[in-house]
């Protein structure tokens, strides 16, 4: 943005001002951004906060922060000003071909098994196309975020967002190597593995550890094994368990080559219930642009 075409007694101006150094926490970086210099920034800020009579950024001599009144403002029009850049930048890759950053948070198995299989396709077709894929467990808030989509589960997915399909419906299966096996024998049932090492997984760092779900002649219930191992990774889950230490519940196509080389023997298959398969989920509200449309194109399951 020129310089002397920032307003900075245009109110629309000051409240972009304010998104973007509560985006970047830092007055330097959202000045170079909107090619003005930090000080007169700081002053369109204060100009902002003294009209709203509010104070809307703490400022420290390290960082900057939004107040609970600037978190709330953010929350409320950062979103609007993420969409009017959508728009312009959807009409000016209409005169190009797919370009940009698509920002997708996914889970190690959906990466892997959804999105993987499309990449050197996709990367190849869309040189112009940069994908930041950032694994998390933690069911991230897309639009708090500003990603682009998630992946999830179906069933796991909001009513008001729009879901799309990556992949097929699925199973966890639940393994140990055969040394363990060797040392500990099969549980018979699902209600045994309380006597067992289980290598468990917590999505979240203030969640509970998942409780694995089971079911068999239309009954569901869950197990809480324990063992001395969490993880917030279902890879390390099957390292773990490819190591000998305890029993994984992992999904089934993780799996599959350990089963087939011996490497891993599964266990109680017919209590493991089938899940709705990944799908890529976006705000119903997003403008999308060539490039997300084609990446949407791309991963979209076909059966």
């Amino acid at each position: 943005m020129n310089p002397a075409k920032f307003n900075t007694d245009s109110k629309l101006s000051q409240l972009q001002a304010f998104v973007i150094v509560a985006q970047q926490q830092s007055f330097t970086k959202a000045a170079a951004r909107l090619e003005v210099t930090p000080s007169a920034l700081s002053h369109t800020i204060r100009t902002l906060e003294g009209r709203l009579g509010v104070r809307l950024l703490t400022r420290t001599t390290r960082n900057v922060a939004p107040t609970e009144a600037g978190e709330k403002l953010m929350r409320s029009i950062g979103p609007l000003f993420e969409q009017i850049a959508a728009e312009v930048d959807a009409l000016g890759e209409l005169r190009h071909k797919p370009a940009g950053t698509i920002r997708i948070t996914c889970t190690d198995d959906s990466l892997q098994f959804c999105i993987r299989p499309i990449l050197v396709e996709f990367l190849e077709a869309y040189p112009d196309i940069t994908l930041e894929l950032f694994v998390d467990y933690g069911f991230t808030n897309v639009v708090e975020e500003r990603f682009d989509a998630g992946v999830r589960m179906g069933e796991a997915i909001s009513k008001d967002m729009i879901a799309v399909r990556i992949g097929p419906d699925w199973s966890l299966a639940l393994v140990a190597s055969p040394a363990y096996f060797e040392r500990h024998p099969a549980p018979a049932t699902p209600h045994e593995l309380t006597g067992h090492t289980c290598i468990n997984i917590r999505h979240r760092p203030s969640g509970p550890i998942y409780a694995w779900e089971f079911e068999k002649d239309g009954h569901a219930f869950t197990v809480r094994g324990e063992g001395q191992l969490v993880y917030n990774s279902i890879m390390h889950v099957l390292s773990s368990s490819l190591d000998g230490i305890g029993i994984g519940y992992i999904p089934e196509q993780l799996v599959a080559p350990y089963l087939a080389d011996g490497r891993l023997q599964r266990i109680l298959t017919d209590w493991c219930p089938v899940f709705e398969g990944f799908h890529l989920y976006y705000p119903n509200r997003r403008q999308a642009s060539p490039a997300f449309t084609a990446f949407v194109e791309a991963v979209r399951y076909r059966g």
